[in-house]
């Protein structure tokens, strides 16, 4: 395979299998002009051989639609793939001994930063208190974000740096979006387009095409967020399409986003007893924080709707999706439902849902961008979900299986760096889901990580190989498929979980998945494998 393209050549691919409703049984395609032109059978493409800038053996490999995720923090992914990672410590004490280390290797780095501790899951569950910081780093500003990136422990340094006095324990809320902004603010621009890169390029080697980065006044920076969009659309790798969390609607035009949507706070996160709940934590004696009402929702989304652009909410808690579906319904009634659904409005991650509020979303054609790996990582009956709400409520988060059958259109994401950046682990997460009935199909899974996102943008011509499409592909080294009747690929279309799809390989809890070996964004590689 050869190294990326400066432009779109006109390619045909050969001898492997094609992922496409054009042709279920398809092993070439030709892209031309950065468009899928042509889908079909190997016999067929030999009429296409002489005219074609490269000829691309696929030796049995396996080509799909590229994957979009819908919920990516750019930059702050970049700076964890680069910088402190505490996700995989299994201890306090293994986490602190981390800190030392990255402090001793980064003696001139003005603020450290890290990322991904995760309390609930060490022995004893207590996060790193203060002090322990200042000795593990030498009394030098340290940032650390929790794995839900809704709260923070920090150095006394980093306070003063803030100009906040000695705060005690994870910091939530005003404080917490403070300390990040002066951690976040000591990178230089040269450090924050590095990160950007980074993650890009980890995204590209994944299979990724696309992503949403979701940026936001209590994020990142108007600066962090305009640069990324920049350097997107100047350099090869995935799409960026950006989304401003903020409520006023001539700054989000002004930035270049798509819409005022993203993580626009409704409420807080599980794990940080901030989503906001109708019933107390079982962990703890309060119901989590509520940051926007049903008439602020009505009135931003009324905004958003006369402006053209989509609206959206991180909502996670029961109590605050009720007040997102009701500023919604409060918005259709003045400016009419038709107009509402047509915006395609979304909310971020959506964890906990009832029969009532999963109806409303599929009324006011709101898209649910959601996140399978928050179940892989935190469900099942010994789980974070489980510690903090209770096995019963715990069991109800993340129903994909019913939003799907209420017609509720799905955007599957990320929201790295809270997890990883794991399109395929995204898919079989939906598919083994802790609870049985929240389970879909490794079919409605992959369409939610492809065409859906594009989808949740507003464009249905995309994310699926037909001729005319955007030819946003990856290629792919898989196990063996799936097979349920020998001669009858289209068998392979089952609402089983356990099964493949045709053209996607079947995938098991615990089995290898399958290996991006080129990735390519509108007819340009972006990535290939080396040696491939």
């Amino acid at each position: 395979m050869s190294e990326h393209t400066a432009e779109p050549q006109t390619v045909l691919l050969r001898r492997g299998e094609v992922h496409s409703p054009a042709d279920p049984f398809a092993t070439a395609m030709v892209v031309e002009a950065g468009h899928v032109a042509w889908v079909g059978s190997e016999g067929a493409a030999d009429a296409f051989a002489g005219g074609v800038d490269e000829v691309i053996d696929l030796d049995g490999a396996l080509v799909t639609p590229a994957f979009t995720d819908a919920h990516v923090h750019t930059t702050a992914t970049g700076l964890a793939l680069t910088g402190l990672d505490l996700s995989g410590a299994p201890s306090l004490e293994a986490a602190l001994a981390r800190v030392r280390e990255f402090a001793a290797a980064r003696p001139h780095d003005r603020v450290l930063l890290g990322h991904g501790w995760d309390a609930a899951r060490w022995p004893g569950g207590r996060p790193p208190a203060r002090a322990e910081l200042d000795e593990a780093t030498g009394n030098r500003p340290l940032y650390l974000s929790r794995i839900d990136v809704h709260s923070a422990v920090v150095t006394t340094a980093l306070l003063d740096l803030a100009g906040l006095g000695p705060v005690d324990g994870p910091l939530t809320g005003d404080a917490h979006h403070t300390v990040r902004a002066a951690a976040f603010g000591a990178v230089t621009p040269v450090q924050r387009a590095g990160a950007q890169r980074a993650a890009l390029a980890h995204a590209a080697s994944l299979g990724i095409g696309s992503v949403h980065e979701c940026g936001g006044p209590h994020i990142s920076s108007e600066d962090d967020f305009t640069g990324l969009l920049r350097l997107a659309a100047e350099e090869p790798g995935p799409r960026v399409v950006g989304y401003w969390a903020e409520q006023d609607v001539d700054k989000v035009r002004q930035l270049g986003a798509l819409g005022a949507a993203g993580d626009l706070f409704a409420d807080g996160s599980i794990g940080s007893h901030t989503a906001c709940l109708h019933s107390p934590y079982a962990d703890a004696d309060h119901s989590g924080t509520p940051y926007l009402d049903a008439a602020a929702v009505a009135a931003h989304v009324t905004a958003c709707t006369e402006a053209g652009l989509q609206a959206g909410f991180h909502a996670i808690g029961d109590a605050a999706v009720t007040a997102v579906v009701d500023g919604v319904r409060a918005a259709a009634e003045k400016v009419g439902l038709p107009r509402i659904r047509a915006a395609r409005h979304r909310v971020e991650h959506a964890e906990m849902l009832t029969p009532e509020t999963v109806a409303a979303f599929a009324e006011l054609g709101l898209t649910a961008s959601v996140q399978p790996a928050f179940d892989a990582l935190w469900g099942g009956e010994h789980g974070m979900y489980a510690q903090r709400l209770g096995a019963e409520r715990a069991r109800t988060l993340n129903p994909f299986a019913a939003l799907l059958r209420a017609g509720v259109p799905l955007a599957f994401g990320s929201d790295s760096p809270v997890t990883p950046l794991d399109p395929w682990g995204t898919v079989r997460a939906a598919a083994f889901h802790h609870t049985p009935e929240h389970r879909v199909s490794v079919r409605a899974a992959f369409t939610a990580h492809t065409r859906g996102g594009w989808r949740a943008v507003g464009r249905d011509d995309a994310g699926v190989l037909v001729p005319g499409a955007p030819a946003d592909y990856a290629v792919w080294r898989t196990g063996e498929l799936v097979v349920q009747a020998p001669d009858d690929r289209v068998a392979r279309w089952s609402t089983d979980p356990r099964s493949g799809t045709p053209g996607l390989p079947g995938l098991d809890p615990g089995g290898d998945l399958p290996v991006c070996l080129r990735t390519v964004v509108g007819g340009r590689t972006v990535f290939v494998r080396p040696g491939e």
